[in-house]
This record gives structure tokens, sequence and C-alpha cells, in this order.
């Protein structure tokens, strides 16, 4: 079999070949669009600054979404579940060692390799 071929499917063809010369094209392309532009803006203008439809930009702490407000559903949904494995995680690498050792062993026990 060769390592380079095309690979028939009912719905196409693949052919890693194809695909790497077809991205190194459009990144020339892109490369070349890019250089045309200008790399300086004028001192003293807003021509660096992002556009966000004429708004001022915000302070981060007025645009930061904290964690708890992100997964708020699936702690919500998992509280039980928390309520119970929140208070096995003391932070002492000897713990975590020891649940993962014995976690492994009732895997293989239970898989009947002993």
């Amino acid at each position: 079999m060769a390592l380079i071929a095309t690979l028939d499917t009912g719905f196409g063809a693949w052919n890693p070949v194809i695909w790497i010369v077809t991205m190194m094209v459009a990144l020339v392309i892109a490369w070349l669009i890019r250089s045309r532009g200008e790399s300086v803006q004028p001192p003293g203008t807003e021509a660096g600054k992002p556009y966000l439809s004429g708004n001022d930009i915000p302070y981060p702490e007025e645009t930061h979404v904290a964690a708890s407000n992100l997964y708020w559903g699936f702690t919500d949904a998992m509280k039980r579940y928390y309520g119970r494995a929140v208070p096995l995680h003391t932070g002492i690498l000897t713990d975590y060692v020891l649940w993962y050792i014995g976690v492994l062993a009732l895997a293989i026990i239970m898989a009947g390799v002993l």
C-alpha cells in the first residue's frame, strides 16, 4: 500500500498531499494580501484602537464573566454530586494517590484480571 494515496469514498476523495498544497497556496495568498497593508498607524489617532461600534472600550472589570456565572446551570444540576465530592478534596497529594490506586485496583478486580 502506498503511503501517499488518494482515498476514494462514496462521498468524495481525500488526498493529504493535495490538501497540504492547497493550504500552502492559501497561506501564501493570505500573506501577500496582508503584506500589502499599512503596518504603521498615524500617532495620536484612533487608528490603532479596536472598533466597538462607536462605544468606548470598557474596563476589564465591567466585562469579566465569573466562572460561577458561566457554569451556573451545570453546577446547579450536579449539586447533589458536588455536595458529596467537594468534602473529599483535601488538597493533599497522598490522598489523591490513594484514591487513584483504590479506583485502579477496583477496576482491575472488576475486569477479572486478578
